[in-house]
């Protein structure tokens, strides 16, 4: 029975069509780093953007295997810590990106020598070189990754990498996961400017550093806007009413972990006729999977209803606009 169990899921479309995407995610992920962002050494946070600063130092390591370096590690602790909540997608996801990009990195390079200085001007025989529109490359990359990302998301899975460095810090130093997320990239971006900019562990600094570091950030923001709108179209915020008996920790989560506050709706069911506190919470698209997580950890049997918030004034979020003010629509 348990088998059978297991391998049900196999028989469905839904299963193999799932799989499809979120290796073809990872696959376009891995090409928009192996493509536009590796050889032009950017360095858009993550796991992969700090392969990309230590394969400057270590330029025999592919930025795959640091990849691997990384998230194996992250991901043992990850599971340790929280338990069995990361999946096989993820699991898979994770393993299969690093590996793809060391492929592909051989193959769209003619030499060994060439796999080590990433080389634009070898990458296919020089019919890719974009060198003098670093501009353009960087937004391609960024569309490709976030492209990528979004469909394994979309998918139940992740790629590990900062996604878990910003739960290990909220867990264990009361970061918000946003914070952590912001912290994580920072981190990882600074260290590119230190290392490519400066030269730290080169000895030969790049006269393009702080360029190459604010094409870095726009990278970096254009795949969290691309990412934001396969996962939640056009809209900003989350608007959740929830459900639950266990208001004090839910309480507790959202003025102390989240930094926010929510309002209480009475509202009574209409099968029991019994008064209960409805939960009303504006949360950004960021913190929604993680807002749903925490639900579900405290109470598994919480009835949640998530819909868009496309405007949202007032304090953390915009403030109203003024009487003249031009708006975007």
């Amino acid at each position: 029975m348990n088998t059978k169990a297991f391998l049900e899921p196999m028989g469905s479309w839904a299963w193999w069509r799932s799989w499809f995407l979120i290796f073809f995610g990872c696959i376009l992920m891995g090409t928009g780093f192996v493509l536009f962002v590796n050889p032009y050494n950017f360095v858009p946070g993550g796991v992969y953007g700090m392969g990309i600063v230590l394969h400057n130092i270590f330029p025999s390591v592919q930025v795959g295997t640091f990849g691997y370096m990384f998230d194996i590690p992250l991901m043992i602790t990850a599971m340790l810590v929280f338990g069995g909540q990361f999946g096989t997608r993820t699991v898979l996801a994770a393993l299969f990106t690093p590996g793809y990009m060391n492929v592909l990195t051989r193959l769209v390079y003619p030499t060994p020598e060439a796999v080590e200085s990433l080389d634009p001007a070898q990458l296919l025989g020089g019919r890719l070189n974009l060198s003098d529109d670093l501009l353009l490359t960087c937004i391609i990359g960024a569309v490709i990754i976030g492209v990528g990302q979004g469909i394994v998301v979309r998918q139940q899975a992740t790629t590990g990498g900062t996604d878990i460095v910003a739960m290990l810090l909220q867990k264990f130093a009361g970061i918000k996961f946003s914070t952590g997320i912001f912290l994580a990239d920072g981190f990882v971006v600074l260290s590119g400017l230190v290392v490519i900019g400066f030269g730290l562990g080169t000895g030969e600094a790049d006269p393009r550093g702080w360029m190459l570091t604010l094409y870095s950030l726009i990278t970096i923001y254009t795949t969290s806007r691309v990412i934001a709108y396969l996962l939640d179209g056009a809209s900003y915020d989350k608007l959740l009413f929830i459900i639950s008996e266990h208001h004090e920790e839910l309480k507790r989560f959202i003025i102390e972990d989240l930094d926010r506050s929510a309002t209480y709706i009475k509202a009574k069911g209409m099968y029991t006729d019994r008064q209960r506190d409805m939960i009303f919470l504006v949360v950004s698209r960021k913190e929604v999977h993680l807002v749903q997580h925490q639900i579900r950890e405290i109470d598994p049997r919480a009835f949640v209803v998530v819909t868009d918030a496309y405007e949202t004034f007032g304090e953390g979020f915009k403030q109203f606009p003024d009487k003249n003010t031009i708006q975007a629509e």
